[in-house]
């Protein structure tokens, strides 16, 4: 995974998450908050907390926003600072832009000014539970467009022991086998293999991420007669 430098401006719970996420992962963070507190609780999470106006273009040129390779903007409630702070660090030359937008509008108008992804962090949530609540299997739940989805369900018990050749799940389900996360018999952190080929079997216990028409997967319980 290669390195890469963040600037995470607006840490309340969206921003914060995501600070501490990259972190993690082993990403650079400038994390930046004009709330004191905030700053300070996160001084000794990620590499760099600072307190300072973030619509304040000499502040953020100070901080070295303008090196960054991804500007995050977690301004969610003050619709005019965030897009003012978007605005501010395209002007430093940020080449990435990913933006948290709490209304449609907010969302249009930051699409609009050149943000590279907006993000609904409470719709997405709210879809992600509403699949879950419908489909209790699904365990998570990824909207690529109005039409098409990834989901991740535990493997049917049918389907252990038999490789994908022998599911045909495109032919038979319209649905594609993307990765298959599966922890070692003998323990350890869990192993995705991602893109498997036809040769490789499902194994009890395994959990399946599949991409599909959403009508498809809608109805996936009943499709690959998963478990209730």
């Amino acid at each position: 995974m290669k390195k890469q430098t963040f600037a995470v401006i607006g840490l309340g719970r969206f921003g914060s998450a995501m600070a501490r996420t990259l972190t993690e992962l082993g990403q650079d963070v400038v994390g930046i908050d004009s709330d004191e507190e905030r700053v300070q609780r996160h001084a000794d999470v990620i590499r760099s907390a600072v307190q300072l106006d973030a619509n304040d273009e000499r502040a953020l040129r100070a901080v070295g926003v303008q090196d960054v390779d991804v500007a995050v903007i977690s301004i969610g409630e003050n619709i005019e600072a965030s897009l003012l702070a978007v605005m501010l660090v395209k002007d430093l030359g940020v080449r990435r832009i990913i933006a948290k937008a709490v209304t449609t509008l907010h969302g249009r108008i930051l699409e609009r000014i050149g943000v590279d992804r907006v993000i609904f962090p409470e719709r997405e949530m709210a879809i992600r539970v509403a699949h879950s609540l419908v489909v209790p299997n699904v365990l998570d739940y990824i909207e690529l467009s109005r039409d098409f989805s990834i989901i991740e369900i535990p493997a049917p018990r049918d389907f252990a022991g038999k490789s994908l050749k022998e599911l045909a799940l495109r032919n038979r389900y319209g649905l594609t086998l993307i990765a298959i996360k599966r922890r070692p018999e003998g323990g350890g952190p869990e192993v995705t293999n991602v893109a498997p080929t036809a040769d490789d079997p499902i194994l009890i216990g395994d959990v399946l991420a599949l991409l599909g028409p959403n009508d498809r997967l809608a109805q996936i319980d009943r499709l690959l007669k998963l478990d209730t």
